[in-house]
């Protein structure tokens, strides 16, 4: 059986389960995955984690000059998000625009497309964050 582009997408966890690791040393989280601590140096203190999925807004930007593929999306929130458990990540924030958000907001995981291959093309899904 030939491996199709969806399936070998949908094998990767850190895009579909906001899956991280822990290093049981140190107690610090990581996110996506990382097999060595940058901290310890330590090969085997390393463990998975599923994080809850929400955070609080780092920083953000909003983007109206898109990259090509998401011209359909403008204006967008870009933001870092800082989860509960520690690691920071760059995502969009969906169902707002700049002037709704603001440092220190409230975020929670959510399952949405990131990006179409039209016409009747692949269809990209992933997380995203909203305000909560």
């Amino acid at each position: 059986m030939q491996k199709s582009i969806p399936l070998t997408w949908r094998r990767i966890p850190e895009r579909y389960r906001l899956l991280g690791t822990k290093c049981t040393n140190c107690n610090t989280n990581y996110f996506p995955t990382r097999i060595v601590c940058p901290k310890c140096r330590r090969r085997g203190k390393i463990e998975k984690v599923q994080f809850r999925g929400l955070g609080r807004i780092y920083s953000f930007t909003e983007i109206s000059a898109p990259p090509a593929g998401f011209e359909d999306q403008v204006p967008y929130v870009l933001a870092i998000v800082e989860l509960e458990e520690g690691p920071r990540l760059t995502t969009q924030i969906v169902d707002v625009v700049g002037k709704g958000v603001k440092i220190g907001d409230g975020v929670a995981i959510v399952f949405r497309v990131i990006q179409r291959d039209d016409p009747e093309g692949l269809i990209h899904y992933g997380f995203k964050f909203r305000l909560v």
